[in-house]
């Protein structure tokens, strides 16, 4: 039997992986080749404890052989023990098992290695690439040995070890996790149903949505999980994340969400019932001029500036809900509730009946941005007691920091569930707003407008320390609308400035 492995010391095992590639590589570029290596090295271990089960039982190698190519299949040549025997050119042989396994395993695995430059001996010389699969190679990664959900969060922390060592570039792959698993409570994903993130990243919140399910009590082999992510290494990584953590039912494509859209059915965007997602922040780049004409009508609020997509891809999650039982948690930028150039895009939204929840959140929850950011719910069909109502929720004060990063404790993500689920009015906390007042408002969504700090329960302005407290609260609240106004000032000037330079 195959030494056990604690999940320390597994941990310790991967890190120490990136660790050799140290003053070699970019801190931002690990991941193209520690992920591979990683999960090259789990395919082979695994293809080798089911081979030796089959051959115990039957004797027979032909029959071993296809019960192990069964689940992967490893073609001759391919096996990490055939790279790891390489005595030359190593970058060479671990690309050419790498594309045989991909393309005995098409359906599955086509692209899943990523396209990092194996074969460039000045960035990878042997000498590094040896180093790497000998450490590998210390311990066997087989099931027995590191059970799926333990190596599928030895490889999710991994993950948050990159984003922390690469800075500004983690952004792009990773989600708070804390964040990602209230997001994914407030759906309640269930087995059977379809999720969705269109932007995927490496996966981290199709997995959230998979544990929940389990954590619910729901098998979660019925699950169809679903995802496109722009950046080809960050959509093989969300490839091998689901593979690592025993997922079989899924598609990543690469690709561009808001220009070629991945997942169409009879003509039309699929549908799924559950969309998770944290799209990139008020991207500039993007094709606003067939935005105005979307083929697949996911201009129905309206086409955004050039200058902010937040609400293309907002259209989009909301255009791939199920029209019965779709609902969708979104992670935006605060503009997005206030911004003056979309006010009548929210004003739609408004009307439409579609929001459900604002859920305001704290500073610092995001690699290298001190942005305060909120979660966006929205469901096709709010229970009727939801009819014609929003939730506001400012929950910017439930976020806790350790080391440089902010992050969501149980009890934060308890209180801000609870008040979700409870859908009522709790003072200086959450507001249950109607619609109509909410238009009254033209639309705007920001949350101090409507959830107002209590400064003293019983009016009476006593001075001890919870009162100071309640008072700098009120006045944080108000410095935060009045930077929001700020804002949304700013973005008109340069409106008036930018028309005035074409008029001229």
């Amino acid at each position: 039997m195959p030494e056990r492995l604690t999940q320390q010391e597994l941990e310790s095992y991967l890190w120490g992986a990136a660790k050799l590639l140290r003053g070699l590589v970019d801190a931002g570029d690990y991941k193209q080749y520690i992920f591979p290596l990683l999960f090259f090295k789990r395919l082979s271990d695994v293809w080798d404890e089911e081979y030796a089960a089959a051959l115990a039982e039957t004797k027979d190698k032909k029959y071993a052989r296809s019960m192990a190519d069964d689940r992967f299949a490893i073609p001759d040549g391919a096996h990490w023990a055939d790279v790891r025997g390489a005595s030359r050119d190593v970058g060479r042989a671990l690309l050419t098992a790498f594309r045989a396994i991909e393309a005995a395993n098409p359906a599955r695995l086509a692209g899943v290695f990523g396209n990092a430059s194996w074969t460039d001996k000045a960035q990878m010389p042997d000498e590094t690439l040896k180093n790497l699969i000998e450490h590998f190679s210390q311990h066997t990664l087989s099931l027995a040995a590191v059970p799926e959900d333990e190596l599928g969060n030895g490889y999710e922390y991994l993950i948050k070890q990159f984003a922390d060592d690469s800075g500004h570039t983690a952004q792009e792959f990773y989600t708070n996790r804390t964040l990602v698993h209230l997001m994914t409570q407030m759906l309640e994903p269930k087995a059977g149903e379809t999720i969705y993130d269109p932007t995927c990243g490496t996966g981290g919140m199709l997995i959230s949505a998979l544990a929940e399910v389990k954590r619910r009590g729901g098998d979660a082999r019925t699950l169809g999980l679903f995802g496109q992510e722009l950046i080809n290494i960050t959509a093989s990584i969300a490839r091998m994340n689901l593979v690592l953590h025993g997922v079989e039912d899924f598609e990543i494509v690469a690709g561009n969400t808001l220009s070629g859209p991945a997942f169409i059915e009879r003509d039309k965007l699929r549908t799924f019932n559950v969309v998770l997602a944290n799209p990139p922040y008020s991207i500039k780049k993007w094709n606003r001029e067939a935005w105005a004409s979307d083929p697949w009508g996911r201009n129905f609020l309206g086409t955004p500036p050039q200058g902010r997509a937040d609400y293309a891809f907002f259209q989009h999650i909301l255009k791939s809900l199920d029209p019965k039982t779709g609902r969708c948690a979104i992670l935006f930028p605060h503009g997005v509730l206030f911004r003056n150039e979309e006010a009548e895009m929210r004003r739609k939204l408004v009307e439409l009946d579609l929001l459900e929840c604002v859920l305001g959140l704290g500073p610092n929850l995001f690699y290298n941005s001190p942005m305060e950011a909120c979660v966006v719910v929205c469901r096709s069909r709010k229970p009727p007691a939801r009819r014609g109502k929003v939730l506001l929720i400012d929950a910017v004060n439930e976020v806790a920091r350790e080391r440089a990063q902010s992050f969501l404790k149980p009890e934060h993500q308890a209180r801000i569930l609870a008040a979700y689920k409870a859908f009522t009015d709790e003072p200086g906390f959450a507001k249950v707003a109607a619609t109509k007042e909410i238009l009254e408002k033209d639309g705007n969504l920001s949350i101090p407008r409507y959830v107002r700090p209590v400064v003293n329960g019983n009016g009476n302005g006593g001075g001890d320390a919870r009162s100071l407290k309640k008072a700098w609260a009120t006045f944080e609240a108000s410095g935060r609308e009045f930077w929001e106004q700020m804002d949304e000032l700013v973005e008109t000037l340069d409106g008036v400035v930018a028309g005035e330079a074409t008029d001229a």
